[in-house]
């Protein structure tokens, strides 16, 4: 038994999926042409439906479709049977309107002086654009004057020129704006009414002071080895310390944090830091010796030897030593390299400072004089007698202006390093045996046991010190440290850090020399430093005549060149008329052809010798009109005059 399912036959018992009807599947017998003859009116009535739809949708403005939201009507959008054309006319006065209402929204909004913004409290600004600067700031961080444009065709160059001076001018402005935010004044310390201000120990300023600052008031007692010398590092955090009997330790001196501490057997004459806070120089009984912060021995240089003080130049990175022997040395220490060795022929050499603004060497003399020394000459620079006795101590400020000496006549004098004339002379009892300047001026100077600090020693005579401290042994060494209000004391019992406001600058570089760098920023400091290290070629008293042409000098030159050669290599070559064929190189087109450029070799002369003659003119004119004005006024004898 068969049944039909769905025009499929299957059998009555069995499984089955019912499968869905074709178009062309339909009654049993029926073909698929019988079927598509009989669709076609179906097919005709659903394309008729279609075209009406269609037509009653494009007759409703919004095209027959339902919206949630109304959409914005375009310009073109508008009744039937407009196109785009016509919209575009009528649009027109409609975008005049908005484009006028834009104009006068500008307007009003360039008119108001915060330019149109609400502000929270809807109020305008009553100080609108950047904050003025004072002109003396501005005058302060002034550079020199505009560069004069060259011509128009050299686009690229003024192009340059103009960005140049915008940057400058920026930041001129922005330093000038900065620097109200630093404080000039360090402060000093002040007494009460009929209060010596020297007579104020450092107890009391330390129980005076915050705890930060009191801490940095210490004593550090080493009998053993003493007397000691000491050095700070540029940027101030770090010590160096060398007794005399071979003890040498450097020390977080704020952190109170041992580095490291060796004893080296012999005596210790100097020490002195690097450029760096991980090496370090010392001068050792017979040789010079390079070592690190932990204490190892990088190098031992046998060609100084008998070094008795030092100093570094630290944007030269030269190391130089004075020696017993009379010799002052110049070590490079970026690669080790001796640069000069100088005989000063002048005996022992323990008196030894550097000046910091030209990094000219000063050394003192047991015959009263103080020399300045430079690598690139074998003599002295100046030579300056300035006690009747030994010089003991001589030390120079930061702006290489002024120095100051002390010697064994047991005074200290200041001296104009500009003019090399004393300024003020001062008499001590037992005269000085070390002395050193701050940063701010304070000078310091040790007689004894006794370290005394003296203001303003150049400017204004001074009667008493500004302040005084006893130590414990025979002083021999001092040194303010950059960026405290400290001030270092080595002596015969150990070290003491003493306070002392208003010794250190408040503002320091953080490009030059940061007390708080990290790590990352010194190796990137000190790639930099190496790359901009100044050749010592380049030291001299004035470093500002490294700017300019010695004409003198280069004449002298030019004219030893033309003798030597027979000849002007720099003149100008005389004219030679180039041969032409055709006959038109005969010897009268050669000489009327040389009588064309004849007056340009002579134009030069001719407009001097004019020149010359005007100056003169000139002359002649002032006199006359001097001689005329004098002749008009009348004098006190012409009373006398018949």
């Amino acid at each position: 038994m068969l049944l039909y399912v769905n025009a499929v036959k299957l059998p009555l018992f069995g499984h089955f999926h019912q499968r869905p009807v074709r178009y062309w599947q339909g009654t049993e017998g029926k073909t698929k042409d019988d079927n598509k003859t009989e669709g076609q009116p179906e097919q005709q009535k659903r394309q008729q439906n279609r075209i009406k739809k269609k037509r009653k949708r494009d007759e409703q403005p919004d095209g027959g479709k339902k919206v949630i939201s109304r959409r914005p009507v375009r310009y073109w959008q508008g009744t039937e049977g407009k196109t785009k054309d016509d919209n575009k006319t009528e649009g027109q006065p409609e975008q005049q309107k908005r484009q006028q209402n834009r104009i006068k929204k500008k307007r009003k909004r360039d008119e108001q002086p915060d330019g149109g913004k609400k502000v929270i409290s809807g109020k305008s600004d009553p100080f609108p654009g950047p904050p003025p600067i004072p002109k003396d700031k501005l005058e302060k961080f002034k550079r020199k004057g505009k560069i004069q444009k060259p011509l128009q065709h050299h686009y690229k160059l003024k192009d340059i020129i103009t960005r140049s001076e915008e940057a400058s001018e920026m930041a001129q402005k922005q330093a000038a704006r900065f620097d109200l935010l630093l404080p000039e004044d360090a402060g000093f310390l002040e007494g009460d009414e009929d209060e010596d201000t020297c007579m104020i120990s450092q107890e009391d300023i330390a129980d005076a002071v915050d705890i930060t600052s009191g801490a940095k008031h210490f004593n550090l007692k080493l009998c053993q080895f003493g007397p000691y010398r000491l050095d700070y590092s540029r940027t101030g955090r770090h010590l160096l310390l060398g007794g005399r009997r071979g003890h040498v330790a450097c020390v977080d001196w704020q952190s109170k944090q041992l580095m490291c501490e060796l004893n080296v057997m012999e005596s210790v004459n100097d020490v002195k830091w690097l450029h760096t806070e991980h090496m370090f120089a010392v001068a050792q009984k017979k040789w010079l010796h390079i070592y690190d912060s932990n204490g190892i021995e990088l190098h031992c240089i046998r060609k100084f030897n008998d070094v008795l003080r030092m100093q570094f130049l630290p944007y030269h990175f030269l190391l130089a030593t004075a020696s017993a022997t009379g010799f002052l040395q110049y070590l490079d220490v970026s690669i080790g390299k001796e640069v000069a060795a100088i005989c000063t022929k002048t005996g022992r050499l323990d008196v030894m400072c550097q000046n910091p603004h030209n990094a000219v060497i000063h050394l003192g003399h047991p015959n009263g004089t103080v020399t300045l020394w430079s690598p690139n000459q074998k003599e002295a620079l100046v030579k300056m007698l300035c006690h009747q006795g030994g010089v003991r101590s001589v030390t120079v400020d930061k702006t290489g202006t002024y120095m100051v000496t002390s010697g064994m006549d047991k005074k200290m004098k200041v001296f104009d390093i500009r003019a090399f004339k004393p300024l003020r002379s001062y008499f001590l009892p037992t005269g000085a045996s070390c002395l050193s300047l701050s940063q701010r001026g304070l000078l310091s100077a040790a007689t004894g046991d006794i370290v005394q600090v003296y203001r303003d020693v150049w400017s204004t005579p001074v009667t008493k010190p500004y302040m005084a401290h006893r130590v414990r042994g025979s002083v021999w060494g001092l040194g303010f440290c950059p960026f405290e209000d400290v001030l270092g004391v080595g002596h015969g019992e150990g070290f003491t850090s003493m306070l002392v406001p208003g010794a250190g600058e408040p503002n320091f570089d953080g490009l030059d020399t940061n007390p708080y760098r990290s790590a990352k920023q010194r190796q990137e400091w000190e790639v930099k430093a190496l790359l901009e290290k100044i050749q010592p070629e380049l030291i001299t008293l004035d470093p500002s005549e490294l700017g300019y042409v010695d004409r003198a000098n280069f004449e002298q030159r030019h004219q030893d060149r033309v003798e030597a050669l027979g000849f002007d290599p720099l003149g100008k070559e005389k004219f030679v008329p180039k041969h032409k064929k055709k006959g038109r190189s005969s010897a009268a087109g050669i000489e009327r052809r040389k009588r064309q450029v004849a007056h340009e070799d002579q134009r030069d002369v001719i407009r001097k010798t004019v020149e010359d003659r005007m100056k003169l003119e000139e002359e002649r004119n002032r006199m006359k009109e001097k001689k005329a004005a004098l002749s008009g006024k009348r004098s006190a004898l012409d009373r006398f005059k018949k």
